[in-house]
């Protein structure tokens, strides 16, 4: 049956006033993206996913790079602090997700962590150091902990159900987060079967505070966060290749530092030594790296035994 021109007309007209009605244009325009809100300072996912950001990335294999400066100094009773060399710390780090039925989200970072030695006066990498007790030059053995990993995952709630709780202070855009302390205190691994009779525990303080921007922080559409400042202090008995014996005193640790976009903006004479002598220093470890963290206690008791 032929459509007459009439009835073509009308047809064209209806159908033209039905798309112009306002449920019809409404649904041909695209829908404006949804915005994701912000993480939430008072919900323990996202907490655990703001303190992810600042430790690594919520994104699983993405590598985070911390690195400090500082000093390191001597305290001995009735002895005036002595300024001993320099230093330079870093950490390279990445994080892999978890999941508990019970705990929620988690997550797990693994890492790699220097501290290299230089001449107070000069700022070169030291290799030997004239020990100002004992007139020794003695060997100089930077840190080289591989790994230093979690040892366990974190999650958004404790075993016992406590939901974790975002700890910082916010001032004028800025999360603060600093007075806690690393309370060492256990087995030295240089000492024998006897330590609980005549001493020689392992005894150390450390401190950090940190910063960072909260918008970053709060940011659902970033994974990391890169405008972080930090502080670490450390006291601590003398380092073992220093060769004091049991003479008294601490050796005190003090440094700033901050988080840097890739291993091509750490200072050169940080780049130079480990392409030089410590390459693998380059990246972080493997996301499900399985072994255990080791100290610098391990270290030198590996490097004295000719494992270096």
């Amino acid at each position: 049956m032929r459509m007459t021109h009439a009835k073509q007309a009308a047809l064209l007209a209806g159908l033209a006033l039905l798309l112009s009605a306002p449920g019809v244009a409404a649904q041909k325009k695209k829908a404006a993206p949804i915005a994701k809100p912000r993480l939430d300072p008072n919900r323990p996912e996202d907490v655990l996913a703001m303190e992810r950001k600042v430790s690594c990335s919520t994104e699983d294999g993405k590598e985070a790079l911390y690195w400090w400066k500082g000093n390191v100094y001597s305290r001995i009773p009735g002895e005036k602090d002595r300024l001993l060399f320099g230093v330079h710390g870093l950490n390279f780090r990445t994080c892999r997700t978890y999941s508990d039925p019970k705990r929620g989200p988690g997550y797990r970072s693994v890492s790699r962590e220097m501290l290299i030695y230089v001449d107070k006066d000069t700022g070169k990498v030291l290799r030997k150091w004239k020990n100002p007790w004992t007139n020794e030059e003695v060997e100089v053995l930077h840190v080289a902990n591989d790994p230093v990993n979690m040892r366990e995952p974190t999650y958004a709630y404790a075993a016992d159900g406590t939901p974790r709780k975002f700890r910082a202070e916010v001032k004028d855009g800025w999360a603060l987060d600093g007075g806690g302390a690393a309370r060492l205190f256990y087995t030295n691994p240089l000492g024998g079967d006897y330590q609980e009779y005549v001493g020689g525990t392992y005894h150390a303080m450390e401190f950090g505070t940190e910063a960072a921007r909260m918008d970053d922080l709060t940011d659902p559409a970033t994974t990391q966060v890169t405008d972080r400042v930090l502080t670490w202090v450390r006291v601590s008995k003398w380092l073992p290749w220093m060769k004091m014996g049991s003479r008294s005193g601490v050796v005190v640790f003090n440094t700033a530092g901050l988080r840097l976009d890739g291993f091509e903006e750490m200072p050169d004479v940080v780049k130079n030594e480990i392409r030089a002598n410590w390459p693998v220093w380059q990246s972080a470890p493997p996301p499900d790296d399985p072994r255990p963290s080791m100290t610098s206690w391990d270290q030198f008791k590996r490097w004295k035994s000719g494992k270096k």
